[in-house]
Formats: structure tokens, C-alpha cells, sequence
């Protein structure tokens, strides 16, 4: 079927003969690019041969089958659905398999005595699906799932259909035999009905006007209480004393569309994770080296918490260091991006400490543990208030702001008119009062923002802008200050700007370049290779490298240097500022003749997106780098953007907390871990990730890289939903006014509040749902027009 030149590399023939010999060749009949080429890195899960840490990584154990619940973030399309839920013709240990595409999840049921855990996730890798598996999988609780709200919504719903059905007619005051003799029943079934949605469905509401009033405040939900207290006991009165059959109706569509509204604005993206910290990234286990005496040692695999001062561990290649460690045997070139944000990898001489979350990118390393995971340099992050569980802002949204007015001015209109009918005709007081608490109910008040944001959380994820709450997008609309990180969030991690200073090279020379760069393993090395052109590839004579230096190699009586300015010259050449950037230095038969200038590219039209934001927003960078980009950086942002570097995780928490010591409202947003802090304290932490399943640290909101640009029209998207809700509340208000109109001349019917009350509903949905959906459209058109006319 397959010929060898049909696979990219030997991985994914591996995966073809895996599949064919099971009958399972079907698989590359749902993928146009057969196969996925595994890259796990051999010895990577020798921790999973740990008893412990596989027993708290399974969902259930006994002796004829095992549960586990695996995040794989490979999952993509069809095939791989098909292909893992078909694992059990691979190996006669796993008994099924299912697959959750939303959360990128596999759950399987296998038996321990025919496959280990650790086997299982072998064949995974072999596959090319290689599982998530991180620190924060140790001690993981048990996932709740609160249902409340949809129970309350059905009981609602329920309740609201069976009493429309029975006030039938009532409306209409059909003269019928049968319904006149049971329409007393009619009316107590009514009642019957409308007990489970006052006492369970509307009792969120009555909670949190409870709770409001406790503290002194009067949010949306005070009057709202009031309203459907009102309707109950006054529809209750009529009907114990048949005077009429109430306003139940009205009573349960009121709580049926204010749950409706809820719950769409509760919807959320749950196959994205908002709260990720260190233990997200850290490996769960290690492996431990136990001296027993100078002749031999043993290895085990230990989960990371069992580490103790004093113990010694081996650390990988492209392996994250969980602990501060000192450095025993090996040559450390430790890649502290993810810590600091600082790009260039630095070389860790024997004996030197090494920090937690450095990721080694040179070898296997030794290293000895100077603190536990729990006292590292990176948890002391986590150790800030501001990761404090119960941590909020101070944000109160539009529709708390004039609740306390509404409950107010509602109050007053019921007292002013019972006054005047105290005078014209004293027996229409309980009714005239009554009538302006129950039209006056706020519903469409309070369905306004959960519609209108819901519906714009829908369009922002359309737009891969991926919110954790709706009501992110109010505090977005408030936003006066936007904080960048630098690397990797206004420059791309997928691509690299290469430029060369200094004497042309020959041929020769670029091939010897060629062929000493494609034999090193480092960072930059590795980026330089793959950016030039490919000339011919050469044995060389000899090859050595000293870590965090750089390489020299010989090759037809010819030698080449490269790597740090002092190391392939002695010349005193270059200002510190020049020394600074991230360059690659060469030499040739001991003579200098250049460098190569490696620049992450910034992100397309990032010139007029800051142009764009700056009219209405202070903009700032901070970058833990060095500041050798500052001169581009300036070029390419406008004056009045300030930038700040060498910036260390606490700096960047500390300068967003004084930003709103000043009075600002700001927007955090970066990419790693080490920005964890600034997303936490800022009011709205974005990150932007080119992956949005998998490193994304705690925020607000996720963007896709690939939207990086549409920054300034989410801004547009979000102020233009606090004008919806606004005119929303004038709508509102325009149906409460012709309510008062009968409410307070004693003409409120239950048919009118039948007609009135579901209608304002209904509105107040339509046009909160089309505005939204005509505004996303007009801004996202506006806006591309100009950056257009910005790139011609």
C-alpha cells in the first residue's frame, strides 16, 4: 500500500507497520498525512515502573481492570479518533477505549496483568500520541460538575409550559361547561405547580439578594426576589380565596428566562485550561540515584514530592529541572525561558545552582537537590497573595451598578401611587402596590448582559479568542492599560529574522559552516542550521564543543569557530550593547569574519495594531530579556509606549499592582509561566499561545497567535457589547414604563402581564442577540479594511 518514500521518517513507518500487521491499515484512509512521527525521547517514562505514582494516576484499580483518564493533546481530526478508539486490536491487555475530542482526552480500561501501565503509554508514543502527564496529574481532585442550574431549568421550563397550558381559559374567559366546573382545580394545580420553581428553581435568587443585603448592597437580584415574592403571594391570596387565578404564569416565564439567561452566559470553553500552574509542567517523577558504595549504584524512579535536600537526580535532555539543584556531573545549558522569559540558553559550570524550571538542553545532567519542590525558586511565585484562591477584584458589573437605583426608583413609584390611591379609592392600595412590584420585576434587566455577553463570548471563540467567563468581556470595556510581555508574545516562537555583519563567506567556508552547525545541538545552532541555505554536507576531519561557548571543527586542512564573540576571537571588536543581541560569531583559520544576527520575527502588523490601541490605551512592554531590541522595538511601536527589561517575574507583578495603585484598569498579556504572576494580579490576563490545548498558564482568556492582531477589535467587539446592554436597559425600561401605566391605574390583568412580561423577555433576547451579531460583523470588516490599507 505504502512504499518507503511514502514516509516522512522512520517513525512513521513504525506507526504503518504497527497498524497494518493489527488490520488497522484503515487509518490512512481518514488522513490524507499518514501516520504521526513519534518524537518521545527514549527513557522519558521510566517513572511510570513506580507503583506509587502509577496508583495516583489511575481512576480506578482492581485485579481485572484498570481506568485511566489521559490527556492527549496530538488529537486533532477523525483518524485519530478512530485509531485510539480501536487501541484494543492493538494489544489484547486493553479492553476499550473513548475518546473526549472536545478536552483532547482518552479514557481506557486495561488489564494490569496483561500490560503495565507503563507499556500502555509506550504503545501510545509508538503511535505518535504521546500523553500529557504532569505534577498537577498527582494530586488532581475529583472533578465537580454542578448540575443545579440545569435541574432548576428543567423544573422551570416544566412548570412554565404545564401553567401556560392550564391559563388557557382563563385568558380567554371561555364560557364552557366542563372548564368552568374545574377550573378551581385548574387554578390549584397552578399553585402546585409554582411551589418547586419559588422554593428550588427561583432560590439562587433569593440567596443572593439574602447575601447583597447582608453586605449593604443592592445587586440586580434584590428587586427580582421582590418581583417573584410579590407574584407568589399575591397569585397565592387570589387563589386561597378565589378572587381570580393569580399571576403564575407570569411567575414561572419570569423564572424560566431568568435561569435561560444564566445559563447561557455560564457556557464556557471546558476543553481549555484557565488555571494552570507550575505543577502543570513539572514532571510527576524523577529518577533518583542511590549511592550504596563507590563501585555501584541503582536507579528508581521516585514521584517529585519524596525529593529531599541532599538527594541526586538525572535530568535529561530538553528535560524541565524541578527543583533548585546543584550541578554534580554533565554540561548544563539551561534554557530559563520559561522561568524568566530570557531567550539565551546559560551555560551552568559544575557546582553552580541551577533553578527550578530550567529546561536542560545539552545532555544528561547529574545534579544534586538543594530544595524540595515545595521551597523552589519558581513556587515561590505561587506563594504571593494574588494566587490566593479567594482573590477578586473590586469589578462590579453595569447591571449591579444601577440595580441599587432600580430597586429604588421601583420602591418609591409603588409608594408614591399607593399614596395617591389612598385618596381616590383605599381598596385598590394592595393591588395598585402589588402590580408595580410585579411588572416592574426586573427580567429584561437582567437578561440583557448574560445574552448579549454570551453572545459575544460565542463570536470572540469563532475569532480564537477563547474567554473564561462572559463577564471578562465588561471588564475588557474598561480596559485603559495594556501591558505586553516581549518574546513570545509580540515576537513569533515559529519564526526567526537571520541577518549576516561582516565578510562575505566563500563556498568552502559555508559549506564547513554547514556541517559544523548540523553537528551541534544547540539552541541556536540548531535555528541557524535550519534558516540557511543548505550547501554540501561534509565529514569533518574533528569536531569539539565546550557548552555555552561554542564549537571549532576541521575539515581539508580548514578550521572554523563558532558561537560566542570571546571565544572565537580575541578582538575587542563590538560595544557591550552589540554583544548583547542574540548572535552567532565566526571565525576561519584564525581570522574573524562575521556574525549572524538571530531575531525572533515580530508578529504581522503589530505597527498598527499598538497605533490603533494607543488612541485610547497607555501601552507598555515588559521583557525579561536584555534590552538589545530596544532600538528595533522603538522603530516599530509608537513614542509614547513604554518599555521596561530584565524584568523578573515578581517586577512584572509588582508594575501591574502600580498601575492600579494609579487608577488604571490593565490587561496583561504574555505566554509563559513566568508572566503567571502579572496575568493573576492584572484585571484581565490574556495569554497567547500557538498551541491553545496544551502551556498555558492561570488567565482570563486565551488568544490564538494566529489573531494576534485582532487585539484592537476584540477591544471594539467588547465596548461595543456595553453599548448593547445599555440600549438594552432603555428597551427595558420602555416595557417597564407602559407596565406601570396599568400597574399603577389598577388595569393589570393577568393577561396583560402574561402578554407584557414574556414579550419584554423576548425582545430584550432578539435584539441583544442580533445587535451583537450585526455589531461583530461591521467591526471585523471595518477593521481589516484598515489593516489593509496600513500593510499597502
Amino acid at each position: 500500500m505504502y512504499d518507503q518514500k511514502d514516509f516522512c521518517c522512520h517513525g512513521c513507518k513504525t506507526v504503518y507497520e504497527i497498524l497494518s500487521s493489527n488490520d488497522l491499515d484503515y487509518y490512512y484512509a481518514l488522513d490524507e498525512r499518514p501516520g504521526i512521527s513519534p518524537k518521545t525521547q527514549l527513557g522519558k517514562f521510566d517513572f511510570l515502573n513506580s507503583a506509587e505514582i502509577v496508583e495516583k494516576l489511575l481512576e480506578f484499580k482492581s485485579a481485572e481492570v484498570c481506568i485511566v483518564n489521559l490527556l492527549i493533546p496530538e488529537i486533532h481530526c477523525s483518524s485519530c479518533i478512530w485509531v485510539l478508539e480501536n487501541l484494543s486490536k492493538l494489544h489484547p491487555g486493553i479492553k476499550n477505549s473513548q475518546v473526549n475530542f472536545p478536552e483532547k482526552t482518552l479514557r481506557i480500561h486495561f488489564s494490569a496483568e496483561k500490560i503495565t501501565f507503563l507499556q500502555l503509554v509506550e504503545l501510545l508514543c509508538k503511535l505518535g500520541y504521546e500523553p500529557y502527564i504532569s505534577l498537577s496529574d498527582s494530586d488532581k481532585k475529583e472533578r465537580n460538575i454542578d448540575r443545579s442550574l440545569i435541574y432548576k431549568l428543567g423544573v422551570a421550563g416544566f412548570a412554565f409550559g404545564n401553567i401556560m397550558f392550564l391559563s388557557f381559559p382563563e385568558y380567554f374567559e371561555v364560557k364552557e361547561f366542563w372548564l368552568d366546573q374545574f377550573k378551581y382545580v385548574f387554578r390549584w394545580l397552578m399553585f402546585a405547580f409554582s411551589l418547586p420553581v419559588v422554593f428550588y428553581s427561583a432560590s439562587t435568587y433569593f440567596i443572593s439578594a439574602f447575601k447583597g443585603l447582608k453586605s449593604g448592597i443592592l445587586n440586580i437580584d434584590v428587586p427580582i426576589a421582590l418581583g417573584i415574592t410579590v407574584l407568589f403571594l399575591r397569585s397565592s391570596f387570589e387563589v386561597v380565596f378565589d378572587l381570580g387565578t393569580g399571576f403564575f404564569d407570569s411567575l414561572s416565564g419570569l423564572v424560566f428566562f431568568l435561569l435561560l439567561g444564566r445559563f447561557f452566559q455560564q457556557k464556557t470553553y471546558s476543553y481549555l485550561s484557565f488555571e494552570r500552574d507550575y505543577k502543570s509542567y513539572f514532571p510527576i517523577g524523577v529518577t533518583r540515584i542511590n549511592h550504596q558504595n563507590t563501585q555501584n549504584q541503582n536507579e528508581e524512579q521516585v514521584e517529585v514530592y519524596k525529593l529531599r535536600k541532599g538527594d541526586k537526580i538525572l535530568i535529561r535532555n530538553n528535560e524541565l529541572i524541578p527543583v533548585d539543584a546543584r550541578l554534580m556531573e554533565g554540561e548544563a545549558l539551561i534554557d530559563y525561558s520559561f522561568v524568566t522569559g530570557e531567550a539565551v540558553p546559560v551555560s551552568i559550570q559544575k557546582g553552580d545552582k541551577i533553578y527550578a524550571g530550567g529546561k536542560q538542553t545539552a545532555g544528561l545532567l547529574q545534579v544534586e537537590v538543594l530544595k524540595p519542590v515545595e521551597q523552589s525558586y519558581l513556587t515561590q511565585l505561587w506563594n504571593n497573595e494574588v494566587f490566593d484562591k479567594n482573590f477578586k477584584g473590586s469589578f462590579q458589573d453595569l447591571t449591579n451598578k444601577i440595580s441599587g437605583y432600580f430597586t429604588k426608583a421601583i420602591l418609591s413609584i409603588s409608594i408614591l401611587a399607593t399614596i395617591v390611591w389612598y385618596f381616590i379609592d383605599p381598596s385598590m392600595i394592595p393591588q395598585v402596590f402589588t402590580a408595580v412590584l410585579i411588572i416592574a420585576c426586573p427580567c429584561a434587566l437582567a437578561l440583557a448582559a448574560p445574552f448579549t455577553l454570551g453572545n459575544l463570548l460565542r463570536i470572540f471563540g469563532q475569532h480564537k479568542f477563547y474567554l473564561k467567563e462572559a463577564n471578562i468581556i465588561e471588564k475588557m470595556a474598561n480596559i485603559d492599560a495594556v501591558v505586553f510581555d516581549k518574546t513570545g508574545t509580540l515576537t513569533s516562537t515559529k519564526k526567526n529574522k537571520i541577518t549576516y555583519e561582516g565578510d562575505l563567506l566563500t563556498e568552502e567556508e559555508k559549506s564547513l559552516l554547514n556541517s559544523t552547525l548540523r553537528a551541534s545541538n544547540h539552541p541556536l545552532s540548531r535555528s541557524l542550521y535550519e534558516i540557511l541555505e543548505q550547501n554540501d554536507i561534509r565529514t569533518l576531519d574533528s569536531f569539539t564543543e565546550e557548552v555555552g561557548k561554542g564549537m571549532e571543527a576541521f575539515a581539508n586542512q580548514n578550521s572554523i569557530k563558532i558561537g560566542a564573540f570571546t571565544y572565537v576571537t580575541k578582538l575587542n571588536k563590538w560595544k557591550q550593547a552589540q554583544l548583547n543581541q542574540t548572535a552567532v560569531h565566526i571565525s576561519t583559520n584564525d581570522h574573524y569574519k562575521g556574525r549572524y544576527i538571530l531575531k525572533n520575527e515580530y508578529r504581522d502588523n503589530i505597527g498598527h495594531l499598538f497605533k490603533t490601541l494607543e488612541k485610547n490605551k497607555q501601552l507598555f512592554v515588559l521583557s525579561g530579556d536584555n534590552d538589545g531590541e530596544r532600538k528595533s522595538l522603538e522603530k516599530l511601536l509608537p513614542l509614547t509606549t513604554k518599555m521596561s527589561f530584565n524584568q523578573k517575574p515578581q517586577d512584572k507583578l509588582q508594575f501591574i499592582k502600580k498601575l492600579q495603585e494609579e487608577g488604571r484598569s490593565v490587561m496583561m498579556i504574555g505566554d509563559g509561566l513566568n508572566d503567571a504572576g502579572a496575568l493573576k494580579q492584572s484585571d484581565v490576563g490574556v495569554v497567547i499561545s500557538e498551541n491553545i490545548n496544551v502551556f498555558s498558564p492561570a488567565c482570563d482568556a486565551i488568544l490564538d497567535a494566529s489573531v494576534f492582531s485582532k487585539i484592537s477589535q476584540f477591544f471594539s467587539l467588547a465596548n461595543s457589547g456595553h453599548r448593547i446592554i445599555k440600549f438594552s436597559f432603555l428597551l427595558s425600561l420602555f416595557y417597564n414604563l407602559i407596565g406601570l401605566g396599568f400597574a399603577v391605574t389598577g388595569h393589570l390583568s393577568p393577561i396583560v402581564a402574561a402578554i407584557l412580561m414574556p414579550l419584554s423577555s423576548i425582545s430584550i433576547v432578539a435584539f441583544t442577540t442580533i445587535s451583537s451579531q450585526f455589531s461583530a460583523k461591521r467591526i471585523m470588516r471595518q477593521t481589516s479594511k484598515s489593516q489593509n490599507k496600513y500593510k499597502t
